[in-house]
């Protein structure tokens, strides 16, 4: 009989992975590893608040805190590179407990299961020779994984953003809603910024400072908030709830749950940075769905964290 190793062990198995991908750099989150934080005040519309009992979207702003980020393992890659981005949202509830909501600019995953994760991650390791990865090796890996396709045409089309504040970021997992009378429904989350999608050239973006999303969004602040629309699309019957490397139909109905203002830099930036943003800490009238690489994300967090915290 085959043996599987646990969600632990596995967990720790991705971290080392993704350790060898990026490097391993101590006290930094091993993705997204630099990140700014900010003050932000969420509105909600009211349109959500008959489909969940999720405090946050009812009828009363709440407070949030956001945490934008590059998503690679270092600290030092380029702003201006073809990269992930990370918009991450903690609501501080009424009752003092918190949710969060975690996007990236990717519509979809790049792995349907966290074992099929840890695959990637070896096909990504660099080549000791050539100190890139080997083409041939992320081939197979799509062609055994062709689920993944879709997820590496927006890696490779990705923009590169005009600011934190102009990019389109995606939940890309769905999250199951409840509302008072225990009817649920399906969702997924995106954020629409106010702004439109503004993005660079590939000149442009490697023109710019190492570091420029930071000071830009602070820039951009001193005129006033920066804004982004909460969008969530409503499942129908058979649309994959399971699967992260899938998106829906885009026919499926739209409501706009409220709007988010972004204010003005944390006055703590060392505290937040030091929190951990967990797409799996949800609230009462939200759940997970049966995504595994969703339920796994915890446990790789929790990984990540204490490594982190102990400045290794």
């Amino acid at each position: 009989m085959t043996s599987h190793p646990t969600t632990s062990t596995l967990a720790v198995d991705v971290v080392d992975s993704m350790e060898r991908v990026s490097g391993a750099f101590p006290g930094y989150r091993r993705a997204h590893a630099r990140g700014v934080c900010f003050d932000a005040t969420f509105t909600p519309s009211g349109d959500a608040a008959g489909l969940t009992s999720a405090a946050h979207l009812q009828h009363t702003e709440v407070a949030a805190t956001v945490r934008f980020s590059n998503s690679n393992g270092s600290p030092s890659i380029l702003d201006g590179a073809r990269a992930g981005r990370g918009m991450a949202v903690k609501f501080h509830l009424p009752n003092g407990t918190a949710t969060d909501l975690v996007a990236v600019n990717l519509p979809v995953f790049l792995a349907s299961t966290p074992q099929n994760f840890l695959n990637l991650l070896g096909a990504l390791e660099k080549d000791p020779v050539t100190g890139a990865p080997d083409p041939a090796r992320l081939g197979a890996y799509i062609q055994q994984n062709p689920e993944a396709a879709a997820g590496f045409q927006a890696v490779a089309t990705m923009p590169i953003p005009v600011s934190y504040g102009t990019v389109r970021y995606w939940a890309i997992h769905a999250f199951e809603w409840t509302n008072a009378q225990g009817q649920s429904q399906f969702v997924r989350y995106r954020w629409e910024p106010d702004t439109g999608v503004q993005d660079l050239s590939e000149v442009d973006g490697l023109a710019q400072e190492p570091e420029y999303l930071t000071a830009e969004l602070a820039q951009r602040l001193a005129d006033g908030p920066v804004g982004f629309t909460l969008h969530v699309q409503l499942a129908e019957p058979g649309d994959p709830t399971d699967n992260a490397t899938r998106t829906w139909p885009t026919d499926r109905e739209e409501i706009v749950a409220g709007r988010l203002e972004i204010t003005a830099p944390v006055a703590d930036q060392a505290h937040w940075a030091a929190e951990i943003f967990d797409p799996t800490r949800v609230t009462d009238g939200i759940a997970l769905s049966a995504d595994p690489i969703l339920a796994f994300r915890h446990d790789a967090y929790a990984v990540s964290y204490d490594r982190r915290s102990h400045n290794a």
